[in-house]
């Protein structure tokens, strides 16, 4: 059996293939007659039913020459009814698998909620912000492989 780090490590290069090699989801997209700036109002503001575990990450500036920036993966469960709440990507871009249950996703730049569901990579990147909630009646997982920039702590959940 796999300890935790190298698990966190193989679903974090899991993770960065199928980013690197596969379009987004569907499930990622918005419909192109519901994009438009400004969208969404900016969501909750405090997190919610959410545990937040950072289980590995990397100093970039050891030997990969950028500096002040981690490589970071996270193993985030949201209860039902749970709330993930409103930030940007803008400086944190971020790739998003959802290994158990669904969320809905409310993005700032999409008119309408976009549904993730097991098994779905959500990337996460640019000029949105967004807020996520679990509408569903069981628990949803997550594993997040986000690049932290400068500044930011390593236990930061947004």
């Amino acid at each position: 059996m796999l300890n935790l780090k190298k698990t966190a490590i193989y679903l974090s290069a899991c993770v960065a293939a199928v980013s690197l090699t596969t379009a987004p989801a569907v499930a990622d997209e918005c419909p192109v007659d519901q994009v438009r700036a400004n969208a969404t109002p900016a969501g909750p503001s405090a997190p919610s039913g959410v545990t937040d575990e950072v289980i590995a990450s990397i100093d970039l500036g050891q030997g990969y020459g950028v500096p002040g920036r981690l490589l970071r993966m996270r193993r985030i469960e949201i209860d039902p009814g749970g709330i993930v709440p409103w930030h940007a990507h803008n400086e944190r871009p971020a790739n998003i698998y959802v290994i158990e249950g669904s969320v809905t996703e409310y993005r700032s730049n999409c008119a309408v909620p976009l549904d993730h569901s097991a098994g779905d990579v959500v990337s996460e990147s640019g000029e949105i912000s967004h807020w996520w909630r679990n509408n569903s009646g069981e628990t949803a997982l997550l594993i997040s492989a986000d690049l932290l920039p400068p500044a930011k702590d390593e236990d930061a959940t947004n």
